[in-house]
């Protein structure tokens, strides 16, 4: 992550705030630098909790917009997949909307969920990614790495917690990232709660000691072909 990145910068996560909690401090750096952030939301977030209205997706869908906008990526697209209930859809369908928004530029790195979170959105979204970007004769293969989401990577079982092998340095953009989880208003908790602004700014920080940073996200490099 020291070199110079390519342009096309792809995010693909599975819920409104998954994006700012994992990247939210990688995705301000790279746009601050001049990349294109593109980002997808897979999940509508709203209906494992019963709320199905329309003017309550709006709200969601507006914050997740806000925060786009004080990180510095493009809008987010929104697909419309079961909140929770993800793997009560074909991985199939999964898969053609991750492709559908990699065409018709295909990101040079691509940043989604730990295949290991608790959440079963998660997990499926790690695995379309990693389909949907897999490298094909013609078609350069993108960087892919993993992010931790607070609320679901640390309460995965022992064997499939989440482990950093990549660190990214976000001290200048830690209260970007913070603004940007606090444009969720309804996701958001006080602290000891892990989606809270006091918890990410805790892990930046531990994640930033295991690396020799003030602060830092931690990834897991999944996948890179150079050529």
């Amino acid at each position: 992550m020291n070199a110079r990145d390519s342009n096309n910068i792809a995010v693909v996560v599975a819920h409104p705030d998954d994006e700012v909690l994992a990247f939210g401090g990688t995705i301000a750096r790279h746009a601050a630098r001049g990349d294109t952030v593109r980002v997808l939301l897979l999940a509508t977030g709203l209906t494992s909790r019963g709320e199905h209205d329309d003017a309550a997706l709006e709200t969601l869908r507006g914050q997740a917009r806000r925060a786009s906008e004080l990180l510095g990526a493009e809008p987010p697209m929104f697909a419309e997949f079961p909140d929770n209930r993800m793997d009560s859809v074909a991985l199939l369908d999964v898969v053609k909307t991750v492709e559908a928004f990699f065409e018709p530029a295909f990101p040079d790195v691509v940043f989604t969920h730990h295949g290991g979170d608790l959440n079963v959105d998660h997990g499926i979204c790690a695995r379309a990614v990693l389909t949907a970007a897999r490298p094909l004769p013609g078609r350069p293969a993108a960087r892919i790495y993993a992010g931790e989401v607070l609320s679901s990577s640390e309460y995965a079982a022992p064997a499939d917690r989440f482990v950093p092998n990549t660190y990214v340095d976000i001290a200048a953009h830690l209260e970007q990232k913070k603004a940007a989880l606090a444009a969720y208003e309804d996701e958001v908790r006080p602290f000891p709660h892990p989606r809270s602004p006091d918890a990410v700014e805790h892990l930046a920080r531990l994640r930033g000691s295991e690396s020799g940073l003030e602060a830092a996200e931690g990834l897991q490099l999944l996948r890179a072909v150079f050529s």
